[in-house]
């Protein structure tokens, strides 16, 4: 690991005393001082690969909300940069709004930020996740809200950057706030189920790595995983509770250098053990809508179980964990973030060690901040229509926090889109001008009609003209907010919309 550079090491320095001293007088509800949860969220951060400047933020993050520390001192002490992570990371109006109308106006300037630099909501993550770890010290009227904000907001925003990491944690620790009675269900029967599914995935470890290296594939890397309980929980839901519906509570997962690797992989054990029709996925040709790639396919083990296989390269896995974590790169303009998170380590004697391996503790500057992702643009760009605080929520988790569902055009891009969606939705995603011009529509091949409900995996054909038009039927067919602003305009546009209140 490279030696961080002397800024680097100035402005860590710098924050971490500059947050010690303001927070000097804060405890948190557990007793321990509050500066603990600034060191643990930049840990965090260090973790995921970030650099001074995101780790700087994270450790100020609270100054300005909770200590009267002003923006102009922290633009004089930090810079403009820090203090615009600080600003969109803020909690605001603590004090002003109760409940849902301060946590939507809240949410209104994450978005708007992050939309700017995902970094924020990153740090966001980060200070969530370690609140979340320590919830239990928290008066118990409060923890549900938190544990359910958690479970409603910030666990679907980490699994749509693909942080899964993140996002399995919080899961879980929301899961058993949320829903103690099922947590309990569900923990108890995954134990069950793990002693039996675990004893078989170990012996057929084995013979998988042996007919591996037969073949001659040496370089690679393989573990087990384990489905986490809020995830198996949503299953279990959707296979009527019937545990034996569902095969990769327990998996095994396999590493290998590269994609064609991937593919003899998958030949080699199709090749040795009989693969289950239809459980073949291959999200490396077709990535799921949040940048997920791996291959997957369950197998008949012959002993009278069967196991989940899951391939990919080590940059798939890292990106699996991490996400967009996992690409971002914010390079400190007078010298490397490099080694960040080994000085970082040495800063906190007092502090729990880091790990000593990690697979995204390098940062690199291949990549920056300018691909935000278009859905988080489309927050920023869609969450001013909306007047009332019910309105706005209610679009929010339609739009980016219910279950999705992924089709393709037939060209085989990936669109990406909420449960319920219509062929207008699909239009409206790829272009406003192809919506507004909407003929007719073919999913799989056949005709539908607009108001069909995509369904995952779909091929989805748009037929256009120029001398087609919506309608204010169409209103009652679209599902996203993106789909609902584009119609309203052209319908203004051709006179057809306003005369009458249409809910939009």
């Amino acid at each position: 690991m490279d030696s961080p550079s002397p800024e680097a090491i100035a402005l860590i320095t710098k924050a971490y005393k500059f947050a010690d001293e303001a927070h000097k007088d804060h405890r948190r509800y557990s007793g321990e001082p509050y500066f603990v949860h600034l060191v643990e969220t930049a840990k965090i951060l260090a973790e995921l690969g970030k650099g001074p400047i995101t780790i700087a933020a994270g450790l100020l993050h609270d100054c300005v909300e909770d200590t009267g520390v002003s923006e102009e001192t922290i633009e004089k002490e930090f810079g403009k940069e820090i203090l615009f992570l600080i600003q969109g990371v803020t909690k605001l109006g603590q004090l002003r709004y109760r409940g849902v109308e301060r946590h939507v106006d809240s949410l209104r300037k994450l978005f708007i930020a992050m939309a700017q630099d995902i970094r924020v909501l990153i740090i966001k993550l980060a200070d969530r996740l370690h609140n979340m770890r320590t919830l239990e010290h928290v008066p118990e009227e409060k923890r549900h809200r938190i544990a359910l904000e958690t479970l409603e907001i910030y666990v679907p925003l980490a699994y749509r950057l693909g942080m899964r990491k993140l996002n399995r944690e919080l899961e879980d620790l929301a899961f058993s706030y949320v829903y103690p009675e099922e947590y309990e269900r569900v923990s108890k029967l995954i134990k069950e189920k793990t002693k039996e599914s675990v004893e078989h995935l170990k012996k057929f470890h084995k013979s998988l790595i042996k007919v591996l290296v037969k073949a001659g594939v040496t370089h690679i890397t393989s573990d087990n995983r384990q489905k986490n309980l809020y995830s198996l929980y949503k299953k279990l839901q959707r296979r009527n509770d019937d545990i034996e519906k569902i095969y990769d509570i327990a998996a095994l997962r396999i590493c290998v250098p590269t994609i064609a690797d991937c593919y003899r992989v998958l030949g080699i054990v199709h090749g040795n053990w009989r693969p289950l029709p239809g459980r073949i996925k291959d999200y490396i040709a077709f990535p799921k809508p949040n940048g997920y790639r791996s291959i997957h396919t369950t197998v008949f083990t012959g002993d009278g179980s069967i196991v989940e296989v899951q391939i990919r390269t080590q940059e798939m896995h890292k990106e699996a964990e991490y996400g967009i974590a996992s690409h971002l790169s914010y390079k400190y303009k007078k010298g490397s973030d490099a080694g960040t998170l080994s000085w970082f380590r040495q800063l906190l004697p007092t502090m729990t060690s880091f790990e000593s391996t990690h697979p995204a503790l390098h940062e690199s500057s291949r990549k920056s901040n300018e691909a935000v992702p278009n859905w988080i643009r489309h927050l920023a760009e869609t969450q001013d229509q909306f007047s009332e605080h019910n309105e706005f929520m209610d679009n929010l988790k339609a739009d980016f926090f219910e279950l999705r569902v992924f089709a393709f055009t037939p060209k085989g891009d990936v669109v990406d889109l909420p449960i319920g969606a219509s062929p207008i939705d699909f239009a409206y995603a790829i272009h406003s001008d192809l919506g507004n011009h909407i003929s007719g529509a073919k999913v799989n091949g056949k005709l539908v009609t607009l108001d069909t409900q995509i369904q995952n995996g779909d091929i989805v054909e748009i037929q256009s003209k120029k001398s087609a038009h919506p309608t204010t039927k169409w209103l009652a067919f679209t599902k996203t907010s993106l789909a609902k602003k584009h119609l309203k305009a052209e319908l203004e546009r051709l006179g057809q919309f306003g005369q009458s209140k249409i809910a939009v």
